[in-house]
């Protein structure tokens, strides 16, 4: 029997390519979106064969009532705490009222549960809300897939290219850091989904990479030798980042500020995925950092 899901966040890009692995499984799907919501991002959405449901996000009633008849809800939503820790209690009430079965949190990073408390700010809206799905009856499934790995294609100290450089931190130039491709996140999440066993927490990685790995794969691609370089010890890095945030308080109200963007830098420096489950179904395959770095590096 076909799988009937809901996804909220549909409209992101994530969201969209989520919608897009579940209905190539045949999955029914259904999004829920804001009356509000850019009209081309619905039909796109609707171009696909995703049955769009306009709700007032605001209430819950109105996101129970298009929760009703569903196997599992996928959140795929992204923001600060209105969004990561508000609205998702909403919709996560909404299931619960509905007896949805199922629920895939927005925990699309770095497994953060083994990582301090405040030293990332986003990881704490996920653990708040974390806290609160795990005091409800529902099944839960989390998927932590790193970071993703399009953020490789812009200026991040771990590969520069405008200054050709490969930057880390601490004693950690062979620290392997997990990325993942949002196709291949969306993919293994349509998998979850389907899956009425999956566990309740799954660590993914398309690659894991250090940034030496990186400095000889940039080398082998485009026979440039990028900069391999310390930028300061792991304390300094954190007593850098805490004073980046006192001088930005405007960044609270940013979702990727300047300060946020350093707060996951040093998470990824200092927690990895151990217990990879990228072998848990059979049939997906996994982007290889060569083959990744080769689709933009020239």
């Amino acid at each position: 029997m076909k799988k009937s899901i809901l996804v909220a966040g549909a409209t992101g890009n994530l969201g969209m390519k989520i919608c897009r692995e579940l209905l190539n499984r045949d999955a029914i799907v259904s999004a829920i979106a804001r009356p509000t919501t850019d009209p081309q991002k619905i039909e796109a959405l609707s171009k696909m064969g995703v049955t769009i449901q306009r709700v007032d996000l605001n209430s819950t009633k109105e996101i129970a009532d298009a929760c009703e008849g569903k196997d599992l809800v996928v959140s795929a939503l992204a923001g600060l705490e209105d969004v990561i820790v508000d609205l998702q209690k909403r919709i996560l009430d909404a299931a619960l009222q509905a007896r949805v079965p199922r629920f895939i949190p927005s925990d699309f990073c770095t497994d953060y549960t083994d990582l301090v408390p405040g030293e990332n700010r986003n990881f704490d809206l996920r653990r708040v809300f974390r806290t609160y799905l795990d005091s409800t009856s529902i099944q839960a499934s989390s998927v932590f897939n790193g970071a993703f790995a399009e953020i490789l294609q812009y200026h991040t100290p771990v590969l520069n290219r405008k200054d050709q450089s490969m930057g880390y931190w601490g004693e950690k130039a062979d620290w392997k850091l997990d990325f993942t491709t949002m196709d291949d996140t969306a993919a293994f999440t349509a998998e979850v989904a389907l899956d009425d066993e999956a566990p309740r927490d799954l660590q993914i990685a398309s690659f894991q990479i250090s940034p030496s790995m990186l400095q000889a794969f940039v080398k082998e691609l485009t026979g440039k030798s990028f900069n391999l370089r310390q930028l300061s010890s792991m304390e300094n890095f954190e007593e850098f980042i805490k004073k980046q945030r006192a001088d930005n308080p405007a960044g609270e109200m940013e979702l990727y500020a300047k300060w946020q963007q350093s707060q996951y830098m040093y998470s990824m420096f200092s927690t990895q995925h151990q217990n990879l489950a990228n072998g848990r179904y059979k049939n997906l395959t996994w982007t290889s950092a060569l083959t990744y770095l080769q689709s933009f590096l020239r």
